[in-house]
């Protein structure tokens, strides 16, 4: 049965004019500007955006993705959800690999349960790790690895559909055939931890590597005369570099700067579970000796501080919406559309504060002003 919800903004395109969207069946089937049909639902002074995406996670609050049993993902999911993200990919970091398969064992059990409890959609893990370079910054180096084809063969075997994006560096990639492996197995190679050269990134990107983690944290540093890692992110269109928007990671210049210069910039959280490590004032998340190990931010957060950077609300919520979505190449979610899901969030038009949340269609999180 179709229902109509309406609100003072849709966002894209942006938050000045009323609209409305239609629902049949989880699905946007129509989606119009003006006033409401009769007996729409009124979201009232809400900007209503699609859900939020987050491909870099990996834990909230006590919560750790590489370790959590069925209540901590319960319980993770619905924290991302009244941060408005509606579907992320659990994020695990450099560890031994003989760890990795009881992970992601926990992992496909996560997922179906969230299908049945209503909560965020697992995309499919990021790995992050263990394949990483010469910027391993919180990874402990001595598990940190040459690609290994014939383990990556083997695991994407066994948890076919599971894993969805490997963070690796391209030195430790020589020849690239872990990122060639990656790609033909449909499985979104992204650069990071890395001292790769402009022209080795390049070249990455012409063996199948598609996204660039956390732009500007864990590379070499961006030289007139050496661009590296950063200047390939920023330069090659092949590229979609993502960006920690909590104003600790980045520099509110860089972060100017990368989101005025490209467009397909998406935002992460780099969210992790803050249990042993030290959280300070600014929101980071440090091990012992100061190293940033992550994030605290939500992405919530992470759009409102970048609406903060005087970028217009419409393009923040592409960036933690529509951007990821197409990094994944995914279809059917990321933007307000016919035939997208009604994965939607309302945001105060103000505060841009989570005020509610959809899931298919269906309300999960907050509550609607009167009409």
């Amino acid at each position: 049965m179709t229902y109509v919800l309406a609100a003072a903004g849709i966002c894209p395109p942006g938050p000045s004019a009323p609209g409305w969207i239609a629902i049949d069946d989880g699905l946007i089937v129509e989606v119009g500007s003006g006033a409401a049909p009769a007996g729409a639902v009124d979201a009232g002074s809400a900007l209503l955006a699609p859900g939020f995406i987050d491909l870099q996670v990996n834990g909230v609050d006590d919560v750790d993705f590489a370790s959590a049993g069925a209540d901590g993902w319960r319980r993770a999911g619905r924290a991302q959800l009244e941060d408005g993200v509606t579907s992320y990919c659990p994020t695990l970091v450099t560890a031994p690999l003989d760890e990795y398969p009881p992970a992601l064992d926990r992992v496909v059990a996560a997922r179906a349960d969230a299908e049945d409890q209503t909560l965020p959609a697992i995309l499919g893990v990021h790995l992050e790790g263990p394949f990483l370079g010469g910027a391993p910054g919180a990874h402990p180096v001595d598990l940190v690895r040459p690609a290994d084809c014939e383990w990556l063969r083997s695991l994407l075997a066994t948890f076919p559909n599971v894993v969805t994006i490997v963070t690796l560096a391209p030195e430790a990639d020589p020849g690239f055939a872990a990122t060639r492996l990656l790609d033909e197995y449909g499985v979104t190679v992204a650069l990071g931890h890395s001292t790769a050269t402009y022209e080795t990134a390049c070249a990455a990107a012409d063996a199948g590597a598609r996204l660039v983690t956390h732009l500007f944290n864990g590379m070499g540093l961006l030289h007139h005369r050496e661009p590296g890692l950063a200047g390939a992110a920023l330069d090659d269109e092949r590229l979609t570099p993502t960006l920690i928007a909590d104003l600790v990671h980045v520099h509110t210049a860089a972060l100017r700067v990368a989101i005025r210069h490209k467009h397909n910039v998406g935002l992460v959280t780099d969210r992790v579970a803050t249990t042993g490590l030290r959280v300070t004032e600014d929101g980071g998340a440090r091990l012992a000796d100061g190293t940033l190990a992550g994030s605290t931010l939500s992405m919530a957060r992470a759009v409102q501080n970048t609406v903060g950077l005087a970028v217009p609300v419409e393009r923040a919520v592409e960036m933690a919406a529509t951007i990821p979505a197409d990094a994944l190449g995914l279809t059917d979610r990321g933007r307000i559309a016919p035939d997208m899901r009604a994965d939607l969030v309302a945001l105060d038009p103000e505060s841009l504060a989570v005020r509610a949340v959809w899931l298919g269609g269906e309300p999960v999180v907050g509550s609607l002003e009167s009409g």
